[in-house]
């Protein structure tokens, strides 16, 4: 194995190196903020829209260091001073906040961060020589796959680390700022704590045990408005201060530096609403802000640390906006109830919690649970044998997932859009909400993530895809419209491509197969097979009426235009499909149609290979009266055969001749991968520029580009990396796979674009989802729950994850005896096989914490 240069190291990198790095904090469905690498926050987009430039003025960190002899004291921004550098095309996470800047120029910051970071924990360094103490930050929101509630908290965790480096004691406070954002549009941000919708916010201080809270609502708001909803920022201990009313941050800061220091004994009983027990404390008036404005309300918690000591604060930010309401641009035509406040359709996570306080008590009461849960599942990626820079991706791909891309109504449905509007998407859709509604299934056909995640999710969007969007006729648009009452696309033109996506309705039959074999089980089978069986029908006679085992005609695709003639990019997606129809028709006893399936099956696998493969890879021919626009032609394809990574994922064996498919992925990364785009014209979407390598969507190492070539072919999508890295990792050329994966990580290193944030037509774009499959294809993992059977190809050195549907853990290695090892939820299995061995285990239920020795 060819290892991998890593990008963000253990022992972190400094805000300058990494000024794009942006790690986003929130849970699924909920909203997010992010903090960048220079400590700042950023990215605030908790008003159920997507708004990667979304803003909260007067949020922010601070601390205060003092000690008594010698006589210090200093307070600090716990951020770097904000830096220029050189622009990325088509990205913004380096955005730095006029508001942060103009505060860097009157309080002191420290003088540089580091930063490191494992998905969901960012970890960061304050660095200042000046200072007696070393401060460090971890912030987190709890992720615990297979469990959505706890991975869906809008939270944001924040633990500090105080260390006494000195020879004598030191006291001080960490100070926390949050605006009240009630009532806001979350489009527009807040000139200072102005801003539309503001007016009649209130923040008041609720004490329990151990814990206080700053409260943040505006009982003014109709119950029904977009905007209405909670805030509340919480510290744990007993010795802390509030200041409720505040519109400056210089004030947070002059807050700070007005505390007395106190021994815990010396505060006494403090009353519940108390803001500040100090005898100087500034009151709370309780007064309601004027009309466009808001307050800020800050909390300051006091410690104390002897030399050699070190002492924790924490912080956590939580959020409530229940009403999410159909408030994005769909395709298919304007329908009256779009709009915000005409059609209400809420959200999950506001289910389970009356407000924003009822968030925070429940997080802090089980802070330690969730944080061991979330950083156990991290150490079962940085502990294992995976490479250390593809753990680190491996874990960031839950980011995608919780990120404004996907949300959950108040009915428990999962709906996604293909990313969120921004840097990329301006030029035809605005910098703000989510990019291409919904649930855009030639997209989602690249996910595999939340799939292997959350498989419940991904389970109600092939409900969705058969109960809402499948038209009588058989078809399924590729996208949704919401509310659901609303009329779906069914005769009218979709957008990109107009009709509906076949690559999309054929990946809905391998992610049905998917879902089967990863816990759905035959009976949820069975209900949707009538769907399956109309849907398979209606392709084969629309594209595929004499039984020639190829599809013919115009073939809508991802690539937004409608694709025709024979080719192996819808072909293998076919092949494929035909083949997890047959497997699931089996598990059915549907024999006349699993050996219908079959014979279509292998006539077109022969015909396919015989048509298009050109000695070297496969190419696209015409057929008459087919349009030569936006074909490829000769040209080498890197999709040419997505269908063959589906296969592998699905056990379904070859769908071409081996030798040729190996061949053709040799060609696609031979052709396709430039390790330089210096001299590259590109007249679409910039994705890789400069010294940047990245993989091209097409090429035509044989000449013969059509004058209007197949559409994005000069662009490089990581979704697309990804899957060809893992094909080619299936395929046994791992030299090859690597070599795509050092590109484009390298590309998203945090110097030139976030690590936390893979961009095509919006950030945090779905089709990056496709990377979960790297574990796959590098370990040979495969898990069908139909027949209890798990396999893998890797023998384990240390440890390989181990993913199922009922629970997590790993395959390790203790001295020349092997284990599995369940870590969450439980293991329900018949039979393991690695490498070549077979373990007959019948059957065996694990459950977490338990370990099953193998011999």
């Amino acid at each position: 194995m060819s290892a991998l240069n890593t990008n963000i190291d253990s022992a972190g990198r400094s805000a300058g190196e990494m000024p794009y790095a942006a790690l986003p904090l929130g849970g699924i469905g909920t909203g997010n903020l992010a903090i960048g690498a220079d400590g700042w926050l950023k990215q605030w987009q908790l008003h159920n829209i997507g708004n990667h430039l979304g803003e909260l003025p007067g949020s922010f960190f601070a601390a205060r260091i003092s000690q008594w002899e010698p006589p210090f004291d200093a307070v600090r921004i716990l951020a770097a001073p904000p830096t220029e550098h050189s622009k990325t095309p088509l990205v913004n996470d380096d955005h730095v906040a006029r508001w942060q800047q103009e505060l860097a120029k009157t309080v002191p910051t420290v003088t540089d961060t580091r930063f490191s970071g494992n998905y969901p924990v960012a970890r960061i360094d304050y660095l200042d020589e000046t200072l007696p103490v070393s401060i460090r930050l971890e912030a987190f929101t709890p992720i615990v796959p297979l469990n959505a509630e706890d991975s869906a908290l809008p939270v944001a965790c924040f633990k500090f680390t105080v260390k006494n480096h000195d020879s004598i004691p030191v006291h001080g406070w960490i100070g926390a700022g949050l605006q009240n954002a009630v009532g806001h549009d979350g489009i527009v941000n807040p000139d200072g704590v102005r801003a539309s919708g503001y007016g009649g916010n209130t923040n008041r201080v609720v004490r329990g045990p151990n814990r206080t809270s700053i409260l943040m609502e505006n009982r003014t708001l109709d119950e029904s408005a977009a905007g209405y909803g909670t805030m509340a920022l919480t510290a744990e201990g007993d010795l802390v201060s509030a200041l409720t009313e505040w519109t400056d941050p210089e004030q947070l800061v002059q807050f700070l530096s007005s505390r007395q220091n106190f021994g815990a004994g010396e505060w006494g009983d403090v009353p519940s609403d108390l803001a500040d027990p100090q005898p100087n404390g500034v009151r709370a008036s309780g007064r309601p802000s004027a009309p466009g404005s808001t307050w800020n309300g800050g909390l300051a918690v006091q410690f104390a640390v002897e030399p050699g000591a070190q002492v924790e604060v924490r912080f956590l930010v939580s959020w409530h906006f229940p009403n999410r309401y159909v408030n994005f641009t769909q395709f298919g035509g304007r329908q009256p109830a779009w709009g915000q406040n005409h059609h209400l359709i809420g959200n999950e996570y506001t289910n389970r919690f009356t407000n924003a306080l009822a968030v925070a008590e429940e997080t802090m009461t089980r802070w330690d649970e969730l944080e061991a849960a979330t950083k156990h599942w991290i150490s079962l990626f940085t502990e294992s044998d995976l490479d250390p820079e593809l753990a680190r991706r491996l874990l960031t791909q839950a980011a995608i997932v919780r990120s404004p891309s996907y949300f959950r109504t108040a009915d428990g449905r999962t709906w996604g859009f293909e990313g969120v509007l921004g840097a990329s998407t301006p030029m035809w859709a605005g910098q703000v909400g989510g990019s291409c509604p919904l649930n855009c299934t030639h997209v989602h056909a690249y996910s595999q993530g939340l799939a292997r995640l959350f498989p419940a999710l991904e389970r109600n969007m092939r409900e969705t895809e058969f109960e809402v969007m499948q038209a009588p006729e058989g078809f399924i648009p590729h996208r949704v419209l919401l509310p659901l009452e609303t009329p779906q696309i069914w005769d009218r033109p979709i957008g990109g491509p107009e009709d509906p996506a076949l690559d999309g309705m054929l990946s809905i039959v391998l992610r049905t197969y998917r879902e089967v074999k990863n816990g759905a089980g035959l009976e949820w089978l069975g209900r949707y097979w009538p769907n399956l069986r109309q849907l398979m029908d209606h392709i084969c006679q629309k594209w595929d009426p004499n039984q020639t085992g190829m599809l013919h005609g115009i073939q809508p695709s991802t690539h937004d235009i409608d694709l025709c003639g024979l080719n192996t990019f819808m072909g293998t997606y076919w092949l494929a499909a035909l083949r997890s129809m047959e497997k699931m028709a089996y598990l059915l006893d549907e024999e006349v149609v699993a050996d219908d399936m079959r014979r279509r099956f292998e006539t077109g696998s022969v015909a396919y290979d015989r048509a298009l493969f050109n000695g070297e890879y496969y190419r696209q021919m015409l057929e008459p009266g087919d349009r030569p626009e936006f074909q490829w032609l000769d040209g080498c394809l890197s999709d040419q055969v997505i269908g063959q990574w589906w296969a592998h994922e699905l056990d379904l064996g070859y769908l071409l001749p081996e030798e040729h498919v190996r061949s053709a992925l040799e060609a696609v990364v031979r052709h396709n991968l430039r390790a330089s785009f210096v001299d590259f014209v590109n007249p679409y979407r910039v994705y890789a520029d400069g010294d940047d390598s990245g993989l091209l969507m097409c090429s035509w190492p044989t000449g013969g580009r059509p004058s209007i070539p197949t559409r994005y072919c000069d662009e490089v999508w990581s979704g697309i990396e990804y899957q060809v890295a893992a094909h080619c990792f299936y395929e046994g050329l791992e030299e090859q796979a690597w070599s795509i994966l050092r590109g484009l990580w390298a590309r998203h290193d945090g110097k030139k674009r976030n690590p936390y944030n893979e961009i095509e037509c919006g950030d945090h774009y779905v089709r990056a989802l496709s990377g979960w499959s790297l574990l796959h294809a590098w370990s040979g993992f495969k898990w069908d729950s139909v027949s209890r059977h798990l396999q893998l190809n890797r023998d384990p050195e240390r440890s390989i994850p181990i993913l199922l549907d009922q629970g997590w853990g790993a395959l390790a290695r203790n001295g020349d005896q092997s284990s599995l090892e369940c870590r969450f939820g439980q293991f329900e299995l018949d039979q393991i096989t690695v490498g070549e061995t077979t373990f007959q285990a019948a059957p065996i239920r694990l459950q977490a914490g338990e370990t099953l020795l193998l011999s």
